[in-house]
């Protein structure tokens, strides 16, 4: 059974209508605040902390426009994370604010889907349309960890760890795979970017920034029944966590969250 924990370290202001593929009734003609908020995972168990995604830092922040509140590692460190002890990194997918921060876990072997490497790799680059979400520092990193032996791929559904499951998603990237973990709460999902928001999901919406359309609203499918009854979904983006689960210790609050509790 293990721990998990959501890092938040940045933050960008925007509105309904950039968070959603298309209108649709009852969506709100006034285009509200929707902001999002970025997060890095750590799954902690008796004898070995795994994270999820490594985030971006302050080059990608100032290109991008988005708001740096701290680096991933510091809220990491701040749970007693060494970075330089992690054994295995979980790349949910190859977009900038997720595998941004990859060269802080000097140890750490990546597990990446065979798909998402050959999408960030492949003729799908061409296209500006999917490759603007990508940094090509971060593409060329992992490549150069392949060379290294240090990405272990994998194609489809897999066990990790015993209590720990990769289960490719597809459908925003073309390997986008998402992260099950047994807790003493039952299942929990780390959905990463397969819904940015519970919005996503409870609307069955589409997050404008999409590979396969018809892949990205199946996955909604697939992240409740990975979760079952009991379990929870926790969205990639949404500031609505922090509100929602406790903050790890005093002192943290909307800074690094427990999720399994």
């Amino acid at each position: 059974m293990y721990e998990v924990y959501a890092v938040r370290y940045a933050h960008h202001d925007r509105r309904a209508r950039d968070n959603f593929l298309g209108l649709q009734p009852g969506d709100d003609p006034h285009d509200a605040p929707m902001p999002l908020d970025y997060f890095v995972w750590a799954i902690v168990g008796e004898n070995e902390t795994i994270i999820v995604d490594t985030g971006f830092g302050p080059q990608q922040a100032k290109v991008r426009g988005r708001q740096l509140l701290r680096a991933p590692i510091e809220g990491l460190k701040a749970i007693g994370v060494d970075p330089s002890a992690v054994k295995n990194v979980i790349i949910t997918h190859m977009h900038y604010d997720h595998a941004g921060g990859c060269d802080a876990f000097p140890n750490a072997r990546f597990h990446l889907q065979d798909s998402e490497m050959a999408f960030c790799t492949g003729r799908a680059m061409c296209d500006h349309t999917h490759s603007h979400a990508l940094s090509v520092d971060d593409v060329t990193g992992m490549v150069r960890r392949v060379f290294a032996g240090r990405v272990q791929f994998h194609a489809g559904d897999s066990e990790l760890e015993p209590g720990i499951s990769l289960h490719r998603i597809g459908g925003h990237t073309a390997g986008l795979q998402s992260v099950r973990v047994m807790t003493r709460n039952g299942p929990l999902v780390l959905a990463s970017d397969a819904i940015h928001l519970y919005a996503h999901l409870e609307r069955g919406r589409a997050y404008p920034i999409v590979y396969n359309l018809g892949e990205m609203l199946k996955g909604h499918d697939t992240l409740r029944h990975l979760a079952g009854p009991q379990g929870r979904i926790i969205p990639g983006h949404d500031p609505l966590v922090s509100l929602r689960f406790p903050a790890a210790k005093p002192g943290l609050e909307n800074v690094v969250l427990r999720l399994d509790i």
